[in-house]
């Protein structure tokens, strides 16, 4: 099998730790692996497949003879893609920078893999919850057209990064403790105000915009239209944070063009490929964050009638969402591609 250089742009991050490790995992076919950061994380080392690598400060020259380049996210995508289109990489991109860019495909492999080969130069990661939802939509979607959404997600700290992690542990052994909580980061690190995670659920995440929704509750709406290619679809979106470490849980609410029967949506979603059924009410099982985290796949459960509202039914999806949310979902793209030979176009 022909092997490819990549390059990982924030490899000492959350997202980035996780390529590492699933790069091992899956076997990925890489020549060259080439660890970037920024000028704070450089000079930190990582073993990949046994070898040692020395991180290095990301630079415009750092893609030179990389074939596909995987951004961890943030702001510093919007600076580098523009790089490593230039010297020839495929770049696929976590953060939000190009997801609603006309010109850049958003993907989710098992739901839309045919998009990639409009790309560019840039593919876009869909936001960690809209991945979660977008797999247990899929194989219904393809038994009726789906009319309307309604979603809340109830979304682990480590959304946030480390320092969401950081801070539910810290305030837990403060509240624990009997001394004050601190908070410095949730909702968002940017906001003038902070509020305690621990034993706590906190009602937004990012900024709220002019219409009074959150930009994650706008990015599940947008991001799912465009990857369904279907922007007639109505959805609503409730995003909160809650002290979970890991693994994020969606509460759904789908009304469908004609009536479905439960057991033929339990048997296609059990069917698609990264997503499993895990409902059995009479014996408590359900899927679970706690029980969740380190999976690769997606588990429905609480599938269920609504009985308030014809063609229409409830259930709960819960996935990890830094391996399928983020990581793992960028690396199953550039798989795809090199099964198919899409990178030697």
């Amino acid at each position: 099998m022909k092997k490819y250089n990549v390059a990982i742009l924030g490899a000492t991050g959350a997202v980035g730790t996780e390529f590492l490790k699933l790069i091992e995992e899956r076997e990925f076919p890489f020549a060259e692996l080439r660890l970037l950061a920024s000028q704070r994380s450089a000079g930190a080392k990582r073993t990949v497949c046994g070898r040692e690598y020395t991180v290095e400060e990301a630079t415009p020259d750092s893609f030179q003879g990389m074939d596909i380049a995987l951004f961890a996210g943030g702001s510093i995508s919007k600076e580098f893609a523009p790089y490593a289109v230039q010297a020839g990489a495929v770049v696929i991109d976590n953060s939000s920078t190009f997801r609603m860019d006309p010109d850049v495909p958003l993907v989710v492999p098992e739901v839309n893999p045919q998009d990639i080969l409009w790309h560019k130069g840039i593919i876009a990661n869909p936001n960690c919850s809209t991945i979660i939802m977008a797999m247990a939509l899929k194989p219904l979607y393809d038994l009726a057209r789906i009319k309307r959404i309604v979603v809340s997600t109830y979304q682990a700290v480590s959304g946030a990064g480390k320092e969401g992690i950081d801070e539910l542990t810290d305030e837990t052994k403060a509240y624990a403790e009997g001394r004050e909580m601190v908070p410095r980061i949730l909702p968002s690190a940017s906001l003038p105000k902070h509020f305690p995670i621990a034993f706590n659920l906190i009602p937004q995440i990012d900024v709220f915009l002019d219409n009074l929704y959150t930009k994650e509750e706008m990015k599940m709406v947008n991001e799912t239209q465009k990857i369904f290619g279907d922007s007639a679809m109505g959805i609503t979106a409730t995003t909160v944070r809650v002290p979970v470490y890991r693994s994020h849980s969606e509460s759904v609410n789908v009304e469908f063009e004609h009536d479905l029967d439960l057991a033929d949506m339990a048997k296609a979603i059990d069917a698609f490929p990264g997503i499993r059924m895990m409902d059995n009410p009479s014996e408590q099982v359900y899927p679970m964050p706690l029980y969740t985290s380190g999976d690769n796949d997606c588990y429905v459960g609480r599938l269920r009638r609504d009985f308030s509202q014809a063609n229409t039914f409830n259930f709960w999806v819960v996935g990890d969402q830094i391996r399928k949310g983020a990581a793992l979902n960028a690396l199953q793209i550039a798989e795809v591609m090199i099964r198919n030979g899409w990178l030697e176009r």
